[in-house]
C-alpha cells in the first residue's frame, strides 16, 4: 500500500483516520482500547466459532462428517497461503499510519460482513447447503480473518522497543484473546443448549449483532495504536529510496535463527493441541461427563460452561502475577514453570474419568499453568525479531507475524478436521438424543472425544515445557537493542 507523499499525509492526518496515542510513550487509553477492547471484538467470531462452529455444522445443519474433513483439510491450504501473502503486503505497506494499521481498519469491514455469512445459509438442499458453507468458510478463514489477525499481531513487535511495555501489551492482546475463547465456551454455549438449539433464524440474529460490536472494536482498535518501531525510520523512508528486502532475504534470516525455530515450533505444539481440545469441548461435555450433577443429562450447557468459568479464573488470576514473574525471573523460567503446572492439571483431569468435580479440578489448573504462554507469546515473538534485526540488520515483522497467525489460524481447520475424521472412524451418531447423556454414544466414542479434548493437549505441555527451556534469547536482548538504536541514530 504505497501512495503519493500528500495524498498518505492528507489522508492519515484527518481526524477520522489520525492515531490518537502519543508518540513519546504507550498510554492508558492505548493499552485498553488498542491491545484489550479493540482485540476482543476483531477475534470474538473467531473464538465463538472455536468452541461452537463444529456443533453447528454437524448437529445443527447436519452436514456431512466426510464433508467437513475434505473442506477443513483444503482450506488449510488457502488459509496458509493468504497469511503468508498477508504478512508480505503488510511488510511492503509504506504509510503514515503505519504497515499494520491500515488493514486493522479495512478488516473492520471484512470481519463484520464474513462473521455472518455461514449462519444465513438460504438454501435447504444438503449440496447448495455445503457449496455456501465452504464459500463462507473461506471467505472468513482465508480472507478476512488472516488480515485482522496478522496485523493484530503485527503491532505488538511495532508498538514500542521498551521489552518491558511491550509485554504488557501482549499480555494485554493475550487477555482479550482469552475473553473471546471464555465468550465462546462459557456464554455461548448457554445460549445454544437454552435459547438458540437448532434454530438457524436465531443463530443468525445473534452473529448479526456480533459482528456489529467486531466492527466498532476493531475501529477504536485502529484510533488508539501507533507503530513507535515503524515512525522510528518514517524520516528517511520520506527522503530516500527505502532498501527493498526480498521475501529470500527475510526467509534466510528468520530460518538461520535458532530461536526462531524454538518459538515457532513451541507455539505450533501449543495452538494446535488447545485447538483439538477446543473444538471438541462440546462433544465432550454432552456425551462423556455426568452432567446428572445439574440434575439432568442434558444439561451438557451448564457443565461447559462452569467447565470454562473455573478456567477462566485462574486465568484471571494470573494476568497479576505473570509480567511482573517474567520481568523478574524471565519469560522462559515463568512458561516453564507454567506448563508443568498445567499437564499435570490434565493428568488430573484425564484420570477423573467424566466425573465432573476431578475434571474441573484438572481444568483449573491446566489453564493456570497455560497462562503464561498464552500471556507472553507475542512478547516472546517480538524479542526473537529484535534478535534478528540485531543479527541481520533487516526487520522481519510482517513474516515472522503472518507465519505465526498461519499457526494460529490453521490450528482449528486442520485439528477439527482430524476431530471430524476421529468422529467418523469411531462411529459417531450425529442423530443421538442429548438426554440420553453418556448412554447416547458408544465407549469407543467417548474415549475418542475424552483423548481429544484432554490427553493431547497434556502431552502437548510436557514437550513444549521441553522445548522452552532451550529459548534463552532474553539473556542478551538489552544490549542488542541498544545497539539497534545505535544504528538507527548512526
Amino acid at each position: 500500500m504505497q501512495m503519493s507523499k500528500e495524498t498518505n499525509k492528507t489522508m492519515w492526518s484527518s481526524p477520522a483516520l489520525s492515531a490518537i496515542p502519543d508518540r513519546s510513550r504507550v498510554v492508558f487509553w492505548e493499552k485498553a482500547l488498542g491491545y484489550l477492547i479493540g482485540p476482543f471484538g476483531g477475534l470474538l467470531a473467531s473464538g465463538i466459532f472455536t468452541s461452537n462452529l463444529q456443533n453447528y455444522l454437524t448437529d445443527v445443519l447436519q452436514l456431512p462428517l466426510g464433508f467437513l474433513t475434505v473442506l477443513q483439510l483444503v482450506s488449510t491450504v488457502l488459509i496458509v497461503v493468504a497469511n503468508l501473502l498477508v504478512g508480505q503486503v503488510i511488510e511492503k505497506t509504506r504509510t503514515l499510519a503505519g504497515k499494520a494499521r491500515p488493514w486493522i481498519l479495512l478488516s473492520a469491514l471484512l470481519i463484520a460482513v464474513t462473521g455472518v455469512l455461514m449462519f444465513i445459509v438460504p438454501f435447504k438442499s444438503e449440496g447448495a447447503r455445503m457449496v455456501w458453507i465452504a464459500i463462507g468458510y473461506n471467505l472468513y478463514y482465508s480472507v478476512a480473518y488472516p488480515i485482522y489477525n496478522t496485523a493484530n499481531s503485527t503491532l505488538i513487535p511495532l508498538s514500542t522497543r521498551d521489552s518491558k511495555a511491550r509485554s504488557e501489551l501482549a499480555s494485554l492482546s493475550n487477555i482479550a484473546g482469552l475473553g473471546v475463547m471464555g465468550a465462546g465456551s462459557m456464554i455461548f454455549p448457554m445460549l445454544v443448549s437454552f435459547m438458540l438449539k437448532k434454530n438457524q433464524t436465531l443463530w443468525f440474529l445473534v452473529m448479526l449483532a456480533i459482528s456489529l460490536f467486531s466492527a466498532l472494536t476493531i475501529y477504536l482498535q485502529f484510533r488508539f495504536t501507533r507503530e513507535r518501531v515503524t515512525e522510528e525510520t518514517l524520516g528517511a523512508q520520506e527522503t530516500e529510496k527505502k532498501q527493498t528486502v526480498s521475501l529470500k532475504e527475510q526467509l534466510h534470516a528468520v530460518t538461520s535463527d535458532k530461536y526462531w525455530w524454538l518459538v515457532m515450533v513451541f507455539y505450533l505444539f501449543f495452538q494446535w493441541a488447545g485447538a483439538i481440545k477446543n473444538g471438541s469441548m462440546t462433544y465432550f461435555c454432552k456425551w462423556v461427563l455426568d452432567n446428572t450433577f445439574f440434575g439432568s443429562a442434558d444439561a451438557w450447557g451448564a457443565s461447559q460452561s462452569l467447565l470454562a468459568v473455573l478456567g477462566a479464573i485462574p486465568m484471571a488470576v494470573a494476568v497479576l502475577f505473570v509480567v511482573p514473574l517474567s520481568n523478574k525471573f524471565g519469560k522462559r523460567m515463568v512458561t516453564f514453570v507454567g506448563l508443568v503446572i498445567g499437564a499435570i492439571g490434565g493428568v488430573i483431569a484425564g484420570l477423573g474419568n467424566g466425573e465432573i468435580v476431578p475434571v474441573a479440578i484438572g481444568v483449573a489448573l491446566k489453564c493456570l499453568g497455560s497462562s503464561p504462554a498464552c500471556y507472553l507469546i507475542l512478547a516472546m515473538l517480538a524479542d526473537v525479531i529484535d534478535h534478528i534485526e540485531y543479527r541481520s540488520g533487516i526487520r522481519t515483522d510482517g513474516l515472522t507475524m503472518s507465519i505465526y497467525s498461519s499457526l494460529m489460524v490453521a490450528a482449528s481447520p486442520v485439528m477439527n478436521a482430524i476431530f471430524s475424521a476421529i468422529l467418523n472412524g469411531s462411529g459417531y451418531d450425529q442423530n443421538a438424543d442429548v438426554a440420553l447423556g453418556v448412554a447416547a454414544q458408544t465407549a469407543t466414542v467417548k474415549s475418542a472425544i475424552t483423548t481429544s479434548y484432554i490427553w493431547v493437549e497434556t502431552i502437548s505441555y510436557f514437550i513444549c515445557a521441553a522445548i522452552i527451556l532451550f529459548w534463552t534469547v532474553e539473556k542478551n536482548l538489552p544490549k542488542e537493542q541498544e545497539e539497534i538504536r545505535k544504528r538507527h541514530h548512526a
